[in-house]
């Protein structure tokens, strides 16, 4: 048996993974499907129903092309890679996307499409504007703001504004959250849905919303320029200005749009309107710009229309799901909010238990402090009872004390009196000795003058008889022998004789009156040692009465239901110092 001739077998299926904006797929195609096939296997799966906005788009050399519906996909310029990667993404944009989104798989697809082109600056946004995108972001993807739940630094690992806006202000991460969360919080109640309708509303907006740009020229040599296709027509730009076009075609306004090669042509339905020309060097590219063109005006036609009767129960039944959705939304809200109330309801029932719970312990804890302080109360009735009796006691005891130093005090007095009696008498004896000292003193000077007299007397006498002596000398010479006389005295011995005698009565005179001076000396120091020996003794007294009267102070202060007597002794202690002073001068 020959084997020669014997070809390889072909493979009849081929592995296709398709990428979409929150997904990845893969499947196994066989040979002989169209881009059609592969279209609707997707759609399906996902569940959408609006599929004329979308559409298959792979990656060839350095551009990219739209996977042709009515052609093979294998005979396409599809990558040879197994499997073959393709993004099902939004080939054509709606003019108004709450009137033309009906489903809600449509409109999220639309919405992370938007987003990513706008985080990735393909859509210009204003700084202001991001924000407020953003913040509706964070509404579709955490729901209502809680601040309970949502904490500074929630939205660190997301991306929610452009490079260039974080760029062109010097704010911190937190600052932009702190901004974005702001106008988050003013969202509560609303949806997902409702969030990235909101989205797309502001996004469709914006100048570079769902437009396509290719690099043209005017003539074949120069002038570059940018072909902009959008839902709205076409339209011309700088190359360095994308938002303001320079010229526009609506499609309501194009006649026909035609190329050859290189070349493309657009007449105005004007025919006094100059046509257009441009010219594009890649064929690749001219062929997708014409399948843009075509599906756009396509769209714009068809929304001018009467809506197919797909499209009209397709909207039906978004109304219906709508409507549904949104009674089961007021009725999870109602729920969610008997929910909260009975949560609320049953943490007020916990507090409550709790504060129960407490008062119950406290009024446990106060009982028990209560019959502890009824024992100690009881135990202190006993201890005061018992005090109140020591006390009557000793109030007993203070009284018959009160009594004796009642009596005491009486007989203090009555000591006192004659204390006071015997310093009055003491001041009299005290005034009479000061006068007889001062009489005593006078005397001593008068006896003092008559012995001076007494003295100069003598002087005078003693210097008299020295001259008698010298004028008599000569004659006791001449008779220095004669007998002694026997008979009568002379004149002149009688005088010498007298006057010895009285020089003799001056000795015994001044001798007798120092006598009696030093008697009278020796009498004053007597009596003044007695009195000052009577004054001692009357301060020793008083002293010892003083003392007598602090003791009877300490005894009066502890008296504790008899309230002592207040005697007054500064006065009369003043009174005795002062005398005690005056004693101590004399």
């Amino acid at each position: 048996m020959s084997i020669l001739g014997l070809k390889k077998k072909q493979p009849k299926t081929f592995k296709v993974k398709v990428s979409t904006m929150d997904a990845e797929m893969e499947f196994s195609c066989e040979v002989k499907w169209k881009g059609k096939d592969l279209f609707d296997l997707v759609c399906r799966t996902i569940g959408l129903r609006e599929t004329w906005f979308f559409g298959l788009r792979y990656t060839v050399k350095d551009t990219y092309a739209w996977l042709k519906p009515d052609k093979r996909v294998l005979d396409q310029e599809v990558p040879k890679d197994s499997p073959i990667t393709f993004h099902f993404l939004a080939k054509f944009f709606p003019e108004k996307v709450e009137d033309e989104l009906v489903q809600e798989i449509t409109q999220h697809l639309f919405f992370l499409q938007v987003k990513k082109q706008i985080l990735d600056e393909e859509i210009f946004c204003s700084p202001e504007a991001s924000v407020l995108l953003a913040s509706y972001a964070v509404q579709a993807k955490y729901g209502d703001y809680d601040p309970n739940f949502h904490k500074p630094g929630f939205l660190a690992q997301d991306e929610l504004l452009p490079k260039r806006v974080l760029m062109q202000y010097q704010m911190t991460p937190d600052m932009w959250e702190e901004k974005i969360t702001a106008w988050y919080a003013e969202h509560r109640n609303i949806t997902r849905d409702e969030a990235e309708m909101e989205y797309l509303k502001i996004a469709q907006d914006l100048e570079m919303y769902g437009v396509s740009y290719f690099s043209i020229t005017q003539n074949k040599r120069d002038t570059e320029l940018l072909l902009g296709v959008d839902a709205q027509g076409l339209h011309i730009y700088s190359p360095n200005n994308k938002l303001s076009p320079n010229k526009s075609f609506p499609w309501s306004g194009i006649r026909n749009i035609s190329y050859s090669e290189k070349e493309f042509t657009i007449k105005p339905l004007d025919k006094k309107k100059e046509v257009f020309k441009f010219y594009s060097s890649q064929l690749r590219v001219n062929k997708l710009i014409l399948q843009l063109c075509i599906g756009n005006h396509d769209l714009f036609m068809r929304r001018r229309k009467v809506d197919s009767i797909e499209v009209q129960q397709m909207k039906a039944q978004a109304k219906e799901e709508k409507a549904r959705k949104k009674v089961e939304r007021q009725i999870l809200a109602r729920e969610k909010q008997m929910r909260e109330e009975a949560e609320r309801a049953k943490e007020e029932m916990e507090r409550r238990l709790f504060q129960l719970q407490d008062e119950a312990r406290m009024a446990n804890e106060a009982l028990l402090r209560s019959e502890e302080t009824a024992d100690l109360l009881a135990e202190k009735a006993q201890i005061a009872e018992e005090e109140a009796k020591l006390l009557a006691h000793k109030a007993a005891e203070a009284e018959q004390e009160r009594q004796r130093l009642e009596v005491t005090a009486l007989k203090t007095k009555e000591e006192k009196r004659l204390m006071e009696q015997k310093m009055r008498e003491a001041e009299q004896l005290a005034v009479k000795l000061v006068e007889q000292s001062e009489r005593r003193l006078k005397e001593a000077d008068h006896l003092k003058q008559d012995l001076s007299e007494a003295k100069d007397a003598e002087r005078r006498a003693k210097q008299k008889l020295l001259e008698i002596t010298k004028t008599t000398y000569p004659l006791i010479a001449a008779y220095s022998s004669p007998p002694p006389p026997t008979g009568p005295e002379s004149p002149e011995m009688a005088v010498d004789v007298g006057s010895s005698i009285r020089m003799d009565f001056k000795d015994s005179d001044m001798k007798r009156l120092s006598m009696e001076i030093e008697r009278e000396r020796l009498e004053y120091m007597e009596k003044s040692k007695h009195l000052q020996d009577q004054l001692k003794e009357l301060k020793s007294e008083i002293e010892s009465l003083k003392l007598e009267e602090q003791q009877q102070a300490g005894l009066y202060s502890l008296r504790s239901y008899a309230e002592p007597p207040y005697i007054p002794h500064s006065n009369r202690n003043s009174a005795y110092m002062a005398q005690m002073a005056f004693y101590e001068e004399v």
